[in-house]
């Protein structure tokens, strides 16, 4: 479903991101984990469609994202770690405006959004202006919107920073259930936890290169270690 060819971003004498192949099956939760500034950000925005590679290419279900970025985005959906919202818009509002920007018909929207409102404990402030949202609110939100269109793909960036610990659990089983109806969740995040919890596959990115990719157990082998991901991860990037 996402297809990552010798994909390389460079900023003026920087390389953030450098000659990363990567493939990620159909279903799949892949979980992309690095340190601060190892090219986690660069690289979900170039899946997206948000920002242009210096070199290399992506496909999403066989779309090249530089030629038909326009279809790619119609079957992925993006979560980031920072929600931009329209503000002065109440919560139904923006989904409202969400929905259409895909075309999806009004009563549909309705009938999506208020199943995911409730979900998500957030029905009560639908109606109320998002500048008075809380982040955790806002991050709910945007998942929310995110999913509506019923995306093939989803790409994540940081899921749980300012969700509560019931909202987290509600994240993590939405993800587990979209990836058995063969969606595929690429996700980058720093809670190492709920990577080894829920990933299929996890890659190791650092200072741009991709260093490691395999399940926990052939991460492990590679890391000569057998304990969690924490402590594998420290090991593969100290080498």
């Amino acid at each position: 479903m996402i297809n990552i060819i010798n994909l390389s971003k460079q900023y003026h004498n920087v390389t953030a991101v450098n000659d990363l192949n990567l493939n990620v099956k159909k279903g799949e939760i892949f979980g992309f984990i690095g340190p601060n500034g190892a090219g986690k950000t660069t690289t979900i925005k170039m899946i997206a469609g948000l920002l242009k590679p210096t070199t290399g290419n992506i496909t999403i279900d066989n779309i090249d994202i530089s030629l038909n970025p326009i279809e790619a985005k119609k079957i992925t959906g993006l979560i980031p770690d920072e929600p931009f919202l329209y503000e002065k818009l109440t919560g139904w509002e923006f989904l409202y405006f969400f929905g259409q920007l895909y075309n999806i018909d009004k009563d549909i929207i309705e009938s999506k959004a208020s199943k995911l409102l409730d979900l998500f404990n957030l029905s009560y402030e639908s109606n109320d202006l998002i500048e008075g949202y809380s982040h955790g609110m806002k991050q709910k939100l945007i998942m929310i919107s995110a999913l509506l269109h019923e995306p093939k793909v989803l790409i994540v960036d940081e899921p749980m920073v300012g969700l509560d610990p019931r909202s987290s659990k509600i994240v993590k089983n939405i993800f587990i259930e979209l990836a058995k109806k063969g969606v595929t969740i690429f996700m980058s995040t720093h809670t190492l936890s709920l990577a080894q919890e829920i990933c299929d596959r996890i890659g190791i990115i650092y200072r741009g290169k991709l260093i490691a990719v395999g399940t926990l157990d052939e991460l492990q082998s590679k890391a000569e270690s057998n304990e969690n991901l924490e402590e594998v991860f420290l090991k593969l990037t100290e080498k």
